[in-house]
């Protein structure tokens, strides 16, 4: 029997379902949960079109499977902490790949947002891969883990736009989520074959599992990791709910220029996740999120003074973006890491809870942003409110360093 906190050893055979999975499994899972989500964007049109119907509620194809993603999130981490990883995460690939089978062949626009939102159980992915992690590593290796698995996922926002946006023109809409189907056909295999059960410890009874929620929502550090990872993500949410209206009212940019813009921070966040996979175990968890938070602190600080000078344009405005993607990619794995090591025996049910506050928080960011650039506060409303977020999350980071946990 292991000890409180102790992780299982790292060591795994490749395509050997009795060992812990290799890294490009625990990068695929939580890839495939990520170019979900965004491989859709550039059919948006396309499925309006087609079925008839309002683009704002085809937009809920978006919304509404991001929220749910959220929602999923609070139950899929303690079903894993009862049952184990590999069952679950089987059970919600499957439930994915009938899902998109489900939308490449849906009649009418009821089913299509029904099969949608039914994708959204590939969530499972985004929780999983974090308390998979801190199952196999000590807290400090597992911020570094994640800094790699995070930059490996990091590549599907740049990419899947993209993607989506040349099958649908050359094959249609529906090709998209053919697409998603044959993916996610391959990272279920691959889950089949090489992923091994990491939860040592698994817990007595689902109510028991779920009834130590109050405790982890009584933890100061739990608190502090899952603030920090919120406000921290919550600049990025805000900017991506004002952004695209600062870019084509203010900076009079073309939707070809925005596609390309939004990159800069996505690299950006590219490039902190490498920084945080080969520093995190060096410099602690405390000193990557600060580092981190001054770093998309300073961003928007910049941000700020462009738009106060009047000196704001595409590149620049975009240039300094890159800052804030630095800083999420430095403050998340290290977040993250936290958030799983403050109950290691609960690494599932905090990875699901933190991150269903992550992305709460982060979509009513994101909704006020929208409507604060749509009001008179404009550019600069979305900056301020910006601004607010980074420095609640530095707050946070340093309440924690504080109390001198990690």
């Amino acid at each position: 029997m292991q000890a409180e906190g102790e992780a299982t050893s790292a060591a795994g055979v490749w395509l050997d379902r009795r060992t812990p999975p290799h890294i490009v499994t625990v990068v695929s899972i939580a890839g495939i949960a990520a170019l979900s989500l965004n491989v859709i964007l550039p059919s948006l049109p396309s499925i309006a079109a087609e079925f008839g119907a309002d683009y704002a509620l085809v937009a809920t194809a978006v919304s509404g499977y991001l929220g749910l993603t959220g929602v999923l999130q609070l139950g899929l981490g303690p079903l894993s902490d009862r049952y184990g990883r590999r069952p679950v995460l089987l059970v919600t690939g499957a439930i994915f790949l009938l899902a998109s089978l489900g939308c490449a062949v849906a009649p009418n626009i009821a089913v299509f947002l029904a099969c949608r939102m039914a994708q959204a159980a590939v969530a499972s992915g985004l929780v999983l891969s974090r308390a998979i992690v801190r199952d196999m590593v000590p807290p400090l290796q597992a911020a570094s883990l994640l800094g790699y698995v995070t930059m490996g996922m990091s590549l599907a926002p740049m990419v899947a736009p993209m993607l989506g946006g040349i099958l649908d023109e050359t094959f249609g809409w529906r090709s998209v989520f053919v697409f998603s189907l044959v993916s996610g056909a391959a990272v279920f295999a691959l889950v089949w074959a090489d992923l091994g059960e990491t939860n040592a410890r698994p817990s007595e009874s689902l109510a028991a599992q779920f009834s130590q929620y109050p405790a982890l929502l009584g933890s100061r550090p739990f608190w502090g990791y899952s603030l920090t990872a919120t406000f921290g993500a919550g600049v990025f949410y805000a900017f991506l709910g004002g952004g695209p209206w600062v870019a084509r009212e203010v900076l009079g940019m073309s939707p070809a220029g925005l596609g390309l813009h939004f990159g800069f921070p996505a690299f950006g966040y590219l490039v902190g996740n490498f920084l945080s996979g080969r520093y995190a175990s060096r410099v602690g968890l405390g000193g990557m999120m600060l580092a981190g938070g001054v770093v998309t602190l300073v961003g928007v600080v910049i941000a700020a003074w462009l738009f106060l000078a009047d000196v704001a344009g595409p590149l620049s405005f975009f240039s300094v973006m890159v800052l804030t993607g630095v800083g999420n990619g430095l403050v998340l794995p290290s977040a993250n890491a936290g958030v799983v090591s403050v109950r290691p025996d609960l690494a599932g049910s905090a990875s699901g809870l933190a991150g269903g506050l992550m992305i709460g928080g982060g979509a009513l960011l994101s909704v006020a942003a929208g409507a604060l650039v749509g009001a008179s506060a404009g550019a600069l409303g979305l900056v301020w409110l910006m601004l607010a977020s980074a420095v609640l999350g530095v707050l946070a980071t340093l309440d924690v360093r504080r109390r001198g946990v990690l």
